[in-house]
């Protein structure tokens, strides 16, 4: 029988159940799980938000295979005041490092927030630094290179401060506080993901 688990990942919590010295883990939060259960992909230690658990390789496959395109949403707060220059450069594509190379990301799409999302509060917060102001954007890319995120903002001049996934589909962590999770069925899982489709 397969399971479906959609869980907002705290910050500095490990996409693994597998201890690794102090740090926390999934098993921190769902103990008795099924051991065949696992996190569809990862999410960053010093990252937040959606994480997909479940039994189902079928699904995992699909979600993993980069030939298979889906949409993820990230709400991304920066260090400094975004431009629209910015903007515009990380939707038609930025170049970073991946592995030593060079790589140009693909065409996202990427909007300035102009009020500051409903989020809940990190722990420990971002450093609050009194000369230096902040601003928050959301990007959804098709695409999922190693710290792809952080290295786009940074490389049009705004560090990521704080790095929410929000969505991947129509799957998000809406009513979800930190470290919470909720189960839903097949039916609901690939309605939301729109039965993903080969790019």
């Amino acid at each position: 029988m397969h399971e479906y688990h959609i869980f907002h990942k705290p910050y500095q919590v490990l996409s693994q159940f597998t201890a690794e010295g102090e740090k926390r883990t999934l098993a921190h939060y769902f103990r008795g799980i099924s051991k065949d259960i696992y996190p569809v992909g990862r999410l960053d230690y010093d990252s937040e938000g959606l994480l997909i658990l479940t039994n189902d390789k079928s699904l995992t496959h699909t979600m993993l295979d980069p030939t298979f395109a889906h949409p993820r949403t990230y709400l991304v707060q920066v260090e400094g005041l975004l431009t629209e220059q910015a903007i515009k450069q990380l939707q038609n594509g930025v170049a970073i490092n991946v592995d030593g190379k060079q790589y140009t990301t693909k065409k996202a799409s990427a909007e300035i927030l102009l009020d500051d999302p409903q989020v809940s509060e990190r722990y420990p917060p971002v450093r609050f630094r009194m000369n230096i102001p902040t601003s928050w954007l959301s990007l959804t890319i098709a695409e999922g290179k190693n710290r792809q995120v952080r290295k786009m903002t940074a490389a049009v001049g705004f560090p990521t401060l704080r790095l929410i996934r929000y969505a991947i589909g129509n799957i998000n962590i809406e009513g979800l506080a930190p470290g919470d999770s909720t189960l839903i069925d097949e039916k609901t899982l690939q309605l939301l993901l729109k039965k993903i489709k080969k790019a």
